[in-house]
């Protein structure tokens, strides 16, 4: 039996209200900022503190577009060429329409008229070929990184007229247009894209065409953000397109979750980010709105490195899949609002299967594999081959508060197997820098990464056109790489969907990507005066339809 991590209850964090709230509101105030104030109607107007636990260590647009943190800013500041909602549904946003060749190697793309950068620039097709270019190749010599999940396979782009973009790709391509609405996918002006990346850095001069603008920013701090008034081009599929309602919007730095969480209760802030999942009961019962959005994207697992022994070893790969008891994971760590890992990707985005069966726990299972293997239970109940021990060092993921909670119970599960497991923690800037997929220091890269459209997963799991490698094959595995090409050339959705399941079967079967469970990273704790927010397909709030009551 295992122990359950302790979380402070509502009425003890009553007691400390009052000292968080005060730790807050200074917090702010060296900001100049105010806390959370009242709207003027519930329609227009209103100022809103979002408290988060990091705000990245760059505002490269390429590098941090991605980040779960910075990308809450991203998604104010910045337009998308299409929309996609949580299911996963492709709609028109800077995009009016679109089309493409029967092979899926040319999509023309229609743009609305009028729409412009806060630095004035027209978002036109010329703007639009420069994004495109920078997501496919950024600078690199720069430190301006290519956006990860951009197809690989893209050529160029044309500007046809100011309305009108040509895309071609070198290889079919079917999920270009999902991708658009990828959270790296975001619109910035040309004037931004040419200048060095010192100067991308400064978030202040970086001109986005979104419904907000940085008003003020201090680096480690804090981000305010106040609404455009000549927005008027949001995307329909979410009910509104004109200027947002809310007058600002503060992202303000909180590294301590009881105190974001107890802040958001005593009204001196509006949002909470990633407040404890044990929580969230006594949240909903108090009133105040809770929200655990999947997002579209792999499950929260770990992808293994292939070339560190003893997980060179199929055997061993195929135990640890055996032997991580997943059901108690979220009976132990989580809620009920989570949900067990079906394969490696999650179960709302399309194209995914269930491959439950692959992820039974079955420690006789996972025993019998390691014996097969040759590691032999000492005394000690630790393994060992050639005098060896079984090792497995875990790097705990700072962008998932309950990371380390869930490393902590794995590896009580897999001691009572064998192994003998490590646990190190770093911050996000250290991780960035230590932990990397493939390196031989790394034995399970824990992934929390959305994508938007599945076609584009197998194209980063090897290295082919660039891709990420994720579990340090190279081009070893036949079978993978020949899976990976298939469904890269598929020309249709309903050729791609079988070889979309047999490459999800193929990696667990294979012990490569290590599921833990269908992952919830943005955990959002709301005032109850604050409604309207939309949860997109990659899991971010967006407060451009959202409203402030007194």
């Amino acid at each position: 039996m295992t122990d359950r991590p302790r979380f402070p209850s509502v009425s003890r964090r009553r007691l400390l209200i009052a000292s968080s709230a005060l730790a807050t509101a200074a917090l702010l105030a060296t900001a100049g900022l105010s806390p959370a104030l009242s709207a003027d109607s519930p329609n227009n107007g209103g100022d809103i503190t979002f408290l988060i636990d990091s705000l990245g260590d760059t505002w490269i647009p390429n590098n941090s577009a991605i980040s779960s943190f910075q990308g809450h800013i991203w998604g104010h500041v910045t337009d998308k060429l299409l929309y996609v909602d949580a299911e996963g549904e492709v709609t028109p946003w800077i995009a009016e329409r679109w089309e493409q060749n029967d092979n899926a190697t040319e999509f023309t793309l229609h743009l609305k008229n009028g729409v412009t950068f806060s630095d004035g620039t027209p978002l036109d097709a010329s703007a639009v070929v420069a994004n495109l270019d920078i997501w496919y190749a950024g600078r690199k010599a720069e430190g301006i990184n290519p956006i990860g999940l951009f197809p690989k396979t893209y050529d160029r782009a044309e500007a046809v007229d100011a309305a009108t973009v040509k895309v071609f790709f070198k290889k079919p391509t079917l999920g270009f247009i999902p991708t658009l609405g990828y959270h790296g996918s975001i619109l910035i002006s040309p004037k931004t894209i040419a200048a060095p990346a010192n100067q991308q850095a400064d978030l202040s001069k970086t001109s986005g065409s979104g419904p907000y603008v940085v008003e003020s920013w201090k680096e480690g701090d804090y981000v305010k953000l106040v609404k455009r008034k000549d927005y008027n081009w949001g995307p329909a599929a979410v009910g509104h397109t004109g200027p947002a309602f809310l007058d600002s919007i503060t992202y303000k730095l909180v590294s301590e979750p009881s105190v974001r969480v107890s802040s958001v209760l005593s009204g001196q802030a509006d949002v909470a980010y990633n407040a404890s999942p044990q929580e969230l009961e006594s949240l909903k019962e108090e009133g105040f709105t809770v929200a655990t959005p999947r997002y579209l994207g792999f499950v929260n697992g770990w992808a293994i490195n292939t070339k560190l022994p003893p997980y060179d070893d199929v055997k061993v790969r195929q135990a640890l899949q055996a032997g991580i008891n997943r059901q108690e994971i979220i009976d132990t760590v989580y809620t009920p609002d989570w949900k067990l890992a079906t394969s490696f990707i999650q179960s709302n985005v399309p194209g995914a299967t269930d491959q439950s069966g692959l992820l039974a726990y079955n420690p006789d299972k996972a025993a019998k594999l390691l014996d097969e293997a040759g590691w032999v239970k000492g005394a000690d109940g630790i393994r060992t081959k050639d005098g060896k021990p079984l090792l497995l060092t875990l790097h705990s993921n700072p962008y998932l508060a309950t990371s380390k909670s869930v490393d902590e119970l794995i590896a009580q599960q897999l001691g009572k197997i064998g192994w003998k497991v490590s646990i190190r923690a770093y911050d996000v800037v250290t991780f960035g820098q230590k932990v990397k997929y493939g390196s031989l220091a790394v034995p399970a890269y824990e992934v929390t990464r959305s994508f938007i459209d599945a076609g584009t997963v197998a194209s980063i799991l090897t290295n082919a056109n660039n891709g990420e490698n994720w579990f340090a094959l190279d081009e070893s595995d036949k079978a993978l790489n020949e899976l990976r090409d298939k469904i890269a050339g598929a020309g249709s959705a309903e050729t791609r969907k079988p070889l979309l399941d047999e490459l999800q079967k193929y990696v667990l079967e294979q012990g490569y990507f290590i599921p833990r469970t269908q992952i919830v990273q943005r955990i959002y704790a709301q005032s109850p005066k604050l409604k309207g927010e939309v949860y997109n397909g990659v899991a971010y709030a967006s407060y451009y339809t959202a409203t402030k009551s007194e």
